[in-house]
């Protein structure tokens, strides 16, 4: 075998997806491609990796042993490399990275060709979606999250709060008033948001007395995503509560208003995400540096 490292890696890929089909789809190789390098990786190691059925693939004795040396390996190797990458132009590579639509929009996208000029080696993979992504099984370098985590067994660096608005536009607000306390919202209507379909419907959140507080409200409009939420809120159908990140221009110009300012919700912690490695490799560093910078600035103003 000639190249071991990569085959390696292919390997990994295998195992983390549970599938010949999707590793390729996930490197950008055929399933043929990776079949064959696996195999090769057998015997060359004079051993059998992998139990293959016609729907999966799982680890034998032997394939369990290499897949947690392999990990061990390249862990020293990014490690390696990263000694002799301590200039900008030296350091190279591909980051995969997962987050919101709203913070790529706003946060990452305007500031990206600065990064790519500090460090034009560097080649981003980028996934920007509402889903839930799983970081180790897609290969992710990173992911950044809103809200709560949880514990994953992944390493979780606290980047920033994003302040929340209360938040509807003059046409809802010509329909059903302008609301000045809780009570009021009796006769108002929500805009709800839920990750799956078929989930219990969203509900107001606030804050008082330091204590986080809830509040059911009717409405007529369920969504999935982002994009939606703040459509349906600008088209009139409802209150929502987002993040300042993305409202900004509409609360500039007058098509949203923020409203109940003295019964918001609790700022959302945004997390930086990556599997529990003894060693990062130095462009997920410099990402991860650069990108807290950039969003602190972007957030300065409601600080």
């Amino acid at each position: 075998m000639q190249d071991k490292l990569q085959a390696l890696q292919i390997f990994i890929r295998v195992v983390q997806l549970g599938s010949f089909t999707r590793a390729g789809a996930s490197l950008g190789l055929s399933k043929t491609h990776v079949s064959n390098v696996v195999q090769q990786l057998e015997q060359h190691l004079n051993c059998r990796l992998l139990h293959r059925t016609t729907r999966s693939v799982s680890l034998t004795p032997d394939g369990q042993l290499c897949y947690d040396r392999s990990l061990l390996l390249l862990d020293e190797y990014h490690e390696l490399e990263s000694l002799f990458q301590q200039q900008t132009q030296q350091i190279s590579g591909v980051l995969r990275l997962d987050m919101s639509t709203g913070i790529t929009r706003y946060v990452l996208m305007p500031n990206l060709p600065d990064f790519l000029q500090q460090y034009p080696n560097i080649k981003l993979e980028l996934s920007s979606t509402d889903r839930k992504v799983d970081l180790v099984a897609e290969g992710f370098d990173c992911v950044i999250r809103v809200g709560s985590v949880g514990d994953e067994g992944l390493v979780a660096r606290r980047l920033a709060e994003l302040p929340m608005r209360n938040l509807a536009s003059p046409a809802y607000i010509a329909r059903f008033g302008m609301p000045q306390t809780l009570a009021d919202l009796s006769q108002h209507q929500l805009v709800h948001y839920v990750s799956v379909l078929g989930q219990h419907n969203s509900v107001l959140e606030y804050t008082e007395h330091g204590l986080h507080k809830t509040l059911a409200m009717k409405g007529v409009v369920t969504v999935n995503n982002a994009d939606a939420y703040k459509a349906a809120c600008l088209a009139g159908l409802g209150i929502i509560q987002a993040p300042v990140i993305g409202v900004t221009e509409h609360l500039n110009d007058g098509t949203l208003l923020d409203i109940l300012s003295q019964h918001r919700c609790a700022p959302m912690p945004v997390w930086l995400l990556y599997p529990h490695r003894r060693h990062i490799s130095r462009r997920l560093q410099v990402f991860m540096s650069w990108f807290e910078q950039q969003l602190q600035h972007y957030l300065q103003p409601y600080s």
